[in-house]
Parts: structure tokens; C-alpha cells; sequence
């Protein structure tokens, strides 16, 4: 793995917590309203399965995903990788929401 600084390991956390928890209010908002939650149920567990692992290469801390849950959650987080390039793009440079997109990127 890549030598990462502490700053953007910081970062990168703090990225995924709030990706977590903008899907957990959009569940919640989902749930109330009867919609469909199939896609926030899976994307929301795939960033708390990226988070874990994150936290468990950067701060040696255990998780109890499985590999298979391991590969799903990889495959809906690159999955994304298209729609994110293409929000980055139409971003105006040193715009916060560009940065952040960046360290969700990266």
C-alpha cells in the first residue's frame, strides 16, 4: 500500500464517517417516505466495510467482514468511481465539495 500522511489518513476518515452518515439520514428520510432503500442499504454498508478497512490498515483495528462481504463492498464503492468523476469534473477548483470529493476519490 501506498505511504499515506497522517493528514489525509485523518481526512479519508473523516470522509467516509460523513458519507455514513448523510446515507443513514437519507435511509431514515427513504424509510418514512416507503421508497425503495435496496441501492442505500448497500452503499451504506459497502462505506462502513470501507471504513473498517481503512481503520484496520492505518490504526491495526479488527473487523468482522467476511471476504465475500468484503468483495461486494469493493465492487459498489468502485462502482461509483464513474459518477464521482464525473461530479469532480463539473466542479469549479478549490471548491470544498471538490476537495472532499478528491479525498473520497483518492
Amino acid at each position: 500500500m501506498e505511504n499515506v500522511s497522517n493528514a489525509d489518513k485523518l481526512e479519508s476518515i473523516k470522509s467516509f464517517q460523513s458519507t455514513i452518515r448523510k446515507l443513514e439520514k437519507t435511509l431514515d428520510t427513504m424509510t418514512q417516505k416507503g421508497a425503495n432503500t435496496t441501492l442505500v442499504k448497500k452503499r451504506l454498508k459497502a462505506s462502513c466495510i470501507g471504513l473498517a478497512m481503512l481503520e484496520n490498515v492505518w490504526n491495526q483495528k479488527s473487523h468482522d467482514y467476511t471476504l465475500e462481504d468484503l468483495a461486494e463492498a469493493r465492487n459498489v464503492l468502485t462502482g461509483l468511481f464513474p459518477s464521482i468523476e464525473n461530479s469532480y469534473a463539473k466542479l469549479k477548483v478549490g471548491v470544498k465539495v471538490k476537495n472532499d470529493l478528491f479525498l473520497r476519490y483518492k
